[in-house]
């Protein structure tokens, strides 16, 4: 079972008393090899958690780092049938670490429902998030991914009431993602005070962890959310590092893993001394 793998290192963080670290990258950025390299060192690095994107030509929900990310990763060739081959190299080598792809739905319509949950459990694919499927209309992928025990990962949003949360909540497991901030990634800073009461109502409707994201730049707000949330996910800054390294005609992986490492590092300190 795919989603065991999910669970399990919940529940490892909590008896560690500590929030997980999840980072973001996009298949096929800057290549293939290089995703590949980047995405097989993420757990020496400090991820917890990793959460592949598949390119697509229209991300509404991403801001302008993750919009290029996702062109050079289809600039590289990566499909959503090339991600899917990325994440079974990936679990070749790593049997622990769980693995959550994160995109759009129409690449997975045009795969087709069940051909996309049976490829994604077969390549050791935990989870799915799908930005731009609402409960109301995710039925059948939802059964598909159900028959494979791969996660439907939801999003739950400053605007979700709890009449809202109790929908979002149906048929989610593994862990739902709160996006902290109106608007796209990579714009607007998480903000902890205001994080800390909506991870209750959360947690409260769906009975899951919570993992936070959309606007964490910097270790130190990295550690202020991870002192409220279950989670804290990391994206926009770890691909502005893969542009920064092509800018720089460097290797992209030392860049993007030395964020890793200090994003990991204030996440995993960040409630050293509290009482339990």
């Amino acid at each position: 079972m795919t989603t065991s793998r999910i669970d399990a290192r919940f529940a490892a963080l909590k008896a560690e008393g500590r929030a997980g670290f999840v980072a973001y990258v996009m298949a096929g950025d800057p290549s293939r090899d290089e995703a590949l390299e980047i995405l097989k060192r993420l757990p020496a690095a400090g991820a917890d958690i990793i959460e592949l994107g598949f390119p697509f030509s229209d991300p509404m929900a991403e801001g302008p780092p993750i919009q290029r990310a996702a062109l050079r990763g289809l600039k590289a060739g990566l499909t959503l049938k090339g991600t899917l081959e990325l994440a079974r190299a990936f679990r070749e080598g790593e049997a622990d670490t769980p693995l959550i792809l994160m995109g759009y739905l129409n690449p997975i319509e045009s795969h087709g429902y069940e051909a996309f949950a049976r490829d994604a459990a077969a390549a050791g694919v935990d989870g799915v998030i799908v930005v731009d499927c609402p409960p109301e209309e995710a039925g059948p992928l939802t059964d598909a991914l159900d028959a494979h025990q791969v996660s439907l990962i939801r999003l739950a949003t400053p605007t979700s009431d709890d009449a809202r949360l109790k929908v979002v909540a149906e048929r989610t497991s593994g862990f739902v993602y709160y996006v902290s901030v109106a608007g796209v990634t990579g714009v607007k800073e998480a903000q902890a005070l205001s994080v800390a009461p909506a991870v209750e109502r959360v947690r409260r409707a769906s009975g899951l962890p919570v993992a936070v994201g959309f606007g964490v730049k910097t270790p130190e707000r990295a550690a202020e959310i991870a002192r409220v949330a279950d989670a804290v996910v990391a994206g926009s800054v770890l691909v502005d590092e893969v542009a920064a390294a092509l800018d720089a005609a460097e290797p992209a992986a030392p860049r993007v893993l030395a964020k890793v490492k200090a994003l990991s590092d204030a996440v995993k300190g960040a409630r050293v001394g509290e009482t339990v």
